[in-house]
């Protein structure tokens, strides 16, 4: 896992902990892994999004992340569209 950046650092701790712990391996996997790959990367507006998101239930995001769910308008953007890439997921074997 990687550290966090000193801005926003108990914020994106309480993130980073929501987004790992999500309740299946399948969605913790997607949504950590895109957490510890890019949020070092998010503007405070980006921060807002994904903090709003994961609000969110599991099997929506991982929907919109599959494209088999239409996307809701509010998140529509440049960091759903890097999150439908799942390039980033690594699962440990």
């Amino acid at each position: 896992m990687t550290e966090l950046a000193p801005k926003n650092a108990e914020r994106l701790a309480r993130l980073k902990f929501r987004a790992w712990h999500r309740g299946t391996r399948e969605a913790d996997y997607m949504i950590g892994c895109f957490f510890d790959r890019f949020h070092a990367e998010w503007s405070d507006a980006d921060i807002d999004l994904f903090e709003k998101m994961i609000e969110e239930e599991d099997v929506d995001i991982m929907a919109w992340a599959l494209g088999t769910q239409s996307i809701p308008e509010e998140y529509r953007g440049p960091l759903v569209e890097r999150m439908m890439k799942l390039d980033y997921v690594e699962i440990p074997r």
